[in-house]
């Protein structure tokens, strides 16, 4: 079945032009054009925008605001997002960076979405036309490729707050390396005195649910410890707290379960 392809001038326009059956937003197309190829019938057309207002990354003081349509491999090569480009790179291999979004990795079903999961430590907000979300919400309400649940505003932009150097922690695991499928992914970002405990931790957990997650139980055991192997074991204890992992042709939610303590204290360890 042949598909059609509206491309808007701005992204209100194309907000407008998902009211019909069966569009789709279309970002870099990493995973919906797989749908569709794959056989998804529910898509019938494709929604584009070339406003302007959507791509590129802008940094005042400490905050960043990432354009939407901004691509992993843009997000690399920006010396000031240096903290966080272990996450960008996370998201497949070079062909698929260059194409990948920042607004499409909002929409990644697990197990894809580890750059989410890093938005989701940073406390980011998603800009949409319909208007701003904390992270948290946003992932609550989501919808399918492009879309949140009950309306057909698009995300625009996200932005955070630069990390304090040494704060923000990743790791995405993978049966292949580099660019391999995740088995789970962990995004921290951690705050600490000058005697070495924390003072805030915020923790977002990829494929322990079909989204991202934050890990409250975990966070909350950490506040006061310091990181040492006894001080992070109450956190360690209680990391699966919640979580509803997925099962696929990479692993069990019985395997997630079990690797992700291990993970987790490697990460604050580390």
């Amino acid at each position: 079945m042949p598909l059609a392809l509206t491309t808007c001038a701005t992204a209100s326009e194309a907000s407008a032009a998902l009211s019909r059956e069966g569009a789709r937003y279309l970002g870099g197309g990493t995973l919906l054009v797989r749908a569709v190829n794959e056989g998804d019938i529910a898509t019938s057309s494709y929604v584009r925008t070339t406003d302007p207002a959507l791509s590129g990354i802008e940094v005042s003081q400490q905050r960043v605001r990432i354009g939407a349509s901004t691509t992993m491999s843009m997000i690399l090569r920006h010396s000031a997002l240096a903290a966080i480009s272990r996450a960008a790179k996370a998201v497949g291999g070079p062909a698929i960076r260059n194409m990948a979004t920042v607004g499409g990795n909002l929409f990644a079903p697990a197990p894809y979405g580890d750059f989410t999961a890093a938005l989701q430590a940073l406390g980011a907000t998603v800009h949409t036309t319909g208007g701003d979300r904390e992270i948290d919400d946003f992932l609550a309400r989501r919808d399918g490729f492009g879309t949140q649940a009950g309306a057909d505003a698009i995300v625009t932009a996200v932005s955070f707050d630069i990390p304090a150097e040494g704060s923000f922690r990743f790791v995405k695991v993978s049966r292949v390396k580099p660019k391999g499928v995740s088995v789970l992914s962990i995004a921290a970002v951690i705050e600490r005195d000058a005697q070495g405990l924390v003072t805030a931790a915020r923790i977002a957990l990829g494929c322990m649910a079909d989204r991202p997650m934050r890990a409250a139980a975990a966070e909350k055991a950490l506040i006061g410890a310091p990181l040492t192997k006894a001080g992070i074991a109450g956190a360690v204890a209680v990391i699966g707290a919640k979580t509803d992992p997925i099962t696929d042709p990479v692993a069990s939610a019985w395997y997630r379960s079990e690797v992700l303590p291990v993970h987790f204290s490697r990460l604050l360890l580390g």
